[in-house]
């Protein structure tokens, strides 16, 4: 069996998110504990409206529980005002969202040197595109790149900061077969070579076989937590 790091970089305890709508309370997280580990790659699997991408936006810093905890290393993130969470998006987190948020006017260097030009330790845009594969795409507009090149440069902006946790809510949704085994060979190399903790929200089962984990979600709550045995290459993974 795949022994896992021993190290905690996440801990919640009974996080809830609730959105009230007036009439009916909705639990988006029910009393949700769960711990996540350095270097661990994470697949968050389960329906729309499970809570998959409620807990990755508060892991992230990008929204606030309504109760409970959550705490990044020993860094209570409950704790932190606005300030408080951009300041440690800014110094420890990469996002990388279904559509690539790239910025149309700017190349695919400039894009990444967004996030270079305000990290704490960046590498360089350059050293982060070469990353992903794209050296001879970097001075490319988007509307000039495919949609799999286009979610890598999102990748390469995400890890130019070189973030200690890399959040993905569905990355390979927008993206065909071939083109999205392409982002997860990206990802899984990543994990691997920069030691980064991702975490994967996605609706394709199949990915599951990539993962150090798979936490199942079910109506805000943990269904279940799969430790994988044997992980998969991307290529290896039937869509």
């Amino acid at each position: 069996m795949t022994k896992l790091p021993a190290e905690r970089v996440f801990r919640t305890s009974g996080l809830t998110k609730v959105y009230d709508t007036g009439e009916v309370k909705v639990y988006a997280l029910d009393s949700v504990d769960l711990e996540l580990f350095a270097g661990e790659l994470t697949v968050l699997l389960g329906p729309s409206g499970s809570g998959k991408s409620t807990l990755l936006n508060i892991l992230g810093g990008l929204d606030h529980a309504t109760d409970g905890r959550v705490w990044f290393r020993d860094l209570e993130l409950t704790n932190l005002r606005d300030r408080g969470l951009t300041r440690y998006r800014r110094d420890h987190v990469g996002f990388v969202f279904q559509f690539y948020n790239l910025v149309p006017s700017l190349t695919a260097r400039e894009n990444v040197q967004l996030v270079t030009d305000v990290a704490p330790n960046p590498m360089r845009a350059e050293e982060a595109l070469d990353l992903v594969g794209l050296t001879h795409r970097m001075d490319h507009f988007p509307a000039q790149l495919s949609g799999g090149e286009q979610q890598r440069v999102a990748i390469a902006r995400a890890v130019a900061k070189r973030p200690e946790i890399l959040l993905c809510d569905e990355p390979t949704g927008a993206l065909d077969s071939k083109t999205g085994i392409q982002v997860l060979e990206v990802l899984k190399q990543v994990n691997e070579d920069l030691g980064t903790s991702t975490v994967v929200i996605t609706h394709a089962a199949e990915i599951r076989k990539m993962a150090h984990r798979v936490i199942w979600f079910q109506d805000g709550k943990i269904a279940n937590i799969d430790v994988n045995e044997t992980r998969l290459d991307p290529a290896e993974i039937a869509w």
